[in-house]
């Protein structure tokens, strides 16, 4: 692992080298990883613990972290603004979950992306899953058990942004959420597998697809403004796969390409890095059948 890791963040040889790591982590079941490009490495965070981590040829170590948070998902790196900005909520998995907090505490933790310091802790919604930033600094924020995506401002003030019957599902409802350089919003709803697009001025509407994504979990755009999708089927009909899905100016519809069924289960996530990009498979099949895994898996696509 450490040869592996080292080649994946900035080692002599060539990252293509190397197509998957699999990072010793005993009982962290990270469901979100992001990339750094101030420390060069992943981040990653914990479903069970509510921390972020840096991903190291070692391991990982801990960033950042806060009594608040039960469990941690989608994560995104704010360089410019010197932020790491993370979303939190309860949905039953945590040695810390309780009746009083499953699917009733959750929002966006902010912390300063070299110490790990709080900047702030905005509470907000019922099941925060994802979080994606604009040019400006503002945070959008999914909530895959209601209808509404949410905006935190630079400051830290939280307002419903958007709300929509279509985010919603018997299951869980809205889950990835990417913000696209064309300048609107993209999000998929894990249960239906409709992909919606959501502009500046709150307009939604879906794109039409040439198959749905059922299982639809974490999105990412690459520079050329491919979309890259991953799905599983950890609460929903899907498969365990990832694809790149590229749309027409305004992303009104888009052809699914590159559909690779995922050797690893339960994948959750992507991130683009400069070394290609890198999808998570933090074990939570596992951890959903009440078992605890000794590591997570990041295998390039």
């Amino acid at each position: 692992m450490v040869v592996a890791a080292a080649v994946l963040f900035g080692g002599q040889a060539s990252a293509h080298s190397v197509e998957q790591v699999t990072v010793p982590a005993a009982g962290l079941h990270p469901e979100g990883v992001a990339w750094d490009p101030t420390r060069n490495a992943l981040l990653v965070s914990s479903a069970t613990e509510g921390s972020v981590s840096v991903v190291t040829p070692r391991g990982v170590r801990p960033l950042a972290g806060d009594p608040r948070m039960i469990s941690t998902f989608g994560i995104t790196v704010d360089a410019r603004r010197g932020r790491l900005l993370v979303t939190y909520g309860d949905l039953g998995v945590s040695p810390r979950s309780t009746p009083e907090t499953v699917k009733k505490v959750g929002g966006l933790g902010i912390f300063d992306l070299r110490t790990g310091r709080v900047l702030h802790m905005v509470r907000f919604g019922l099941a925060p899953n994802d979080v994606t930033l604009d040019p400006a600094g503002n945070a959008y924020v999914s909530d895959t058990v209601s209808d509404t995506v949410w905006k935190v401002d630079v400051g830290g003030h939280a307002t419903p942004f958007a709300t929509d019957a279509r985010f919603a599902a018997e299951g869980f409802g809205l889950n990835g959420i990417v913000w696209h350089p064309e300048g609107y919003l993209l999000g998929v709803n894990y249960t239906t597998g409709a992909l919606l697009k959501i502009t500046t001025n709150r307009a939604v509407s879906a794109v039409t697809l040439d198959r749905p994504l059922v299982g639809g979990d974490g999105l990412a755009v690459r520079r050329d403004g491919t979309l890259i999708a991953v799905t599983n089927s950890l609460g929903a009909p899907g498969t365990d796969a990832v694809r790149t899905i590229v749309g027409t100016r305004g992303f009104r519809s888009g052809r699914s390409t590159g559909l690779v069924e995922w050797p690893v289960s339960a994948p959750t996530t992507v991130a683009v890095t400069p070394r290609g990009a890198w999808v998570l498979s933090g074990r939570l099949d596992v951890l959903l059948a009440g078992g605890s895994a000794p590591d997570f898996v990041l295998r390039r696509y």
